[in-house]
């Protein structure tokens, strides 16, 4: 009697939670499909490059300094008048991101400080009115075209420039009594902002991502005129992907959300989740972390706190391994050349995903659990196990059916590796151990990557 009393307290917690569960709307379901079928190519390209640059390269104090430091207009135009990037070579830039493996690129077409890399129309705050007629934005399009990747721009929504724009959030003025007594027309700045970003959709051939930048409490969604914004990038192009900062609580991992009209994927900033991104409905979202090689956006003359080639990969990794991108930032110095520190960091980067590219490009989250030598990717039928941390003894992908295993090879070469079903009397079930080395140190220090192809 008490067992089917038990019994019956379980079948009604079950029905009760199945029915407490969302079900997803067919408009729902519909723009689900929608977004992953408009991100699948940025999916399984994985790795992309972000460049920061700007008039703020000069002070050398990263992109906020304006910000950072009360900066008035009048302050900061010292430095706009300075910035003048005669060694910009954007071949050169779209070179070095293809040879780092990296599949996209995203420019900042303009930043907090309002300050146009782009020939706009709409403001003299530009560089082309002083860089011989220049469009940088264009070159750069140009150039990463004819390398092969993606194209996007970034536009920061918030403008500490413009006289229209109030000294709210992080303005430079904020907390000035006599700033805030001036009249903003906010819907004069909105037409300059949506105009612009007209020109950017318009003037600037196919565009793949629009990166927007930010919103904050009490700014966003339709404070911005969001879905009008929306729906002239999408009639402009028709095929590119946005992020979600358009949205509330934006650049934050807001995991179990819904996919709005607004954004297409989420974007955590300087961290990765623990765990894949899913909606309310737990079926996987689109992500993308990004990342500096350093500790600031723009370029900084002093920040010499640089992360390792190892510590990149790694990080490519884990993202991947939870269905998600990265996206890795270059600052510029003011003439218009990559640190050389991250060229080198971005060398050593290409060399491995050049031999290892194959478990990055395409790949996804698998549905092994983690071990503690390292982390699964995994694309179809074949698992990437990346060995990334010192393990004692043979590396055990653990979870595999060694009778559904077809080959084991070591990937950046392509030889077959030694497997067993037991090691040291280990005799569970699920237990691949592959023989990679006879050395504890890896083959590869920054990440050894053993193929496992399954029938």
């Amino acid at each position: 009697m008490k067992k089917t009393i038990v019994f019956l307290f379980v079948i009604i917690f079950i029905a009760q939670n199945l029915l407490a569960q969302e079900t997803p709307s067919r408009e729902y379901q519909i723009r689900y499909q929608e977004v992953m079928k408009q991100t699948q190519w940025w999916r399984e390209a994985r790795f992309g490059m972000f460049i920061h640059f700007g008039a703020y390269a000069v002070p050398g104090r990263g992109e906020w300094v304006k910000s950072n430091e009360r900066l008035t207009t009048e302050q900061y135009q010292k430095y706009v008048d300075e910035f003048n990037p005669v060694d910009f070579d954007a071949k050169k830039w779209a070179k070095l991101a293809k040879e780092a493996g990296m599949k996209y690129a995203v420019l900042t077409a303009k930043h907090h400080d309002g300050f146009c890399l782009f020939n706009t129309n709409l403001t003299e705050y530009k560089l082309s009115k002083k860089f011989g007629g220049r469009d940088l934005v264009r070159e750069f399009l140009d150039a990463f075209r004819a390398e092969g990747l993606k194209v996007g721009l970034y536009y920061s929504i918030i403008d500490w420039h413009h006289p229209d724009y109030p000294n709210v959030g992080n303005h430079p003025q904020r907390g000035d009594s006599a700033y805030t007594k001036r009249k903003f027309n906010w819907d004069n700045y909105l037409k300059y902002m949506h105009g612009q970003v007209e020109e950017l959709t318009k003037n600037y051939g196919k565009l793949d991502i629009m990166w927007f930048d930010y919103s904050f409490p009490g700014y966003y969604g339709e404070k911005w005129k969001a879905k009008e914004l929306v729906r002239m990038i999408r009639t402009n192009q028709p095929n590119i992907i946005l992020d979600n900062r358009l949205e509330e609580n934006s650049g934050v991992v807001a995991n179990k959300r819904a996919i709005s009209e607004l954004g297409d994927f989420d974007t955590p900033e300087q961290g990765i989740p623990e765990t894949a991104l899913v909606d309310k409905y737990n079926n996987p979202i689109p992500w993308e972390t990004c990342l500096t090689m350093n500790d600031v956006w723009g370029y900084s003359e002093q920040d010499k706190n640089w992360k390792t080639p190892e510590l990149i990969i790694h990080s490519l990794v884990n993202c991947v391994s939870k269905n998600g991108n990265m996206l890795l930032n270059v600052g510029p110095d003011p003439r218009g050349n990559f640190p050389a520190e991250c060229v080198t960091i971005l060398t050593e980067v290409g060399k491995w995903m050049g031999k290892n590219g194959e478990s990055i490009y395409g790949c996804g989250a698998s549905t092994l659990i983690r071990q503690d030598w390292g982390r699964y990717t995994q694309k179809g039928d074949s698992i990437y196990a990346h060995w990334l941390y010192p393990v004692l003894g043979d590396i055990n992908a653990k979870g595999i059916d060694t009778e559904s295993v077809k080959n084991v090879l070591m990937l950046s070469s392509g030889s077959e590796l030694e497997t067993y079903k037991t090691w040291f009397g280990n005799k569970e079930t699920g237990n691949l151990f592959v023989k990679v080395s006879k050395s504890p140190q890896k083959p590869n220090m920054l990440d050894t990557v053993i193929k496992i192809e399954m029938k």
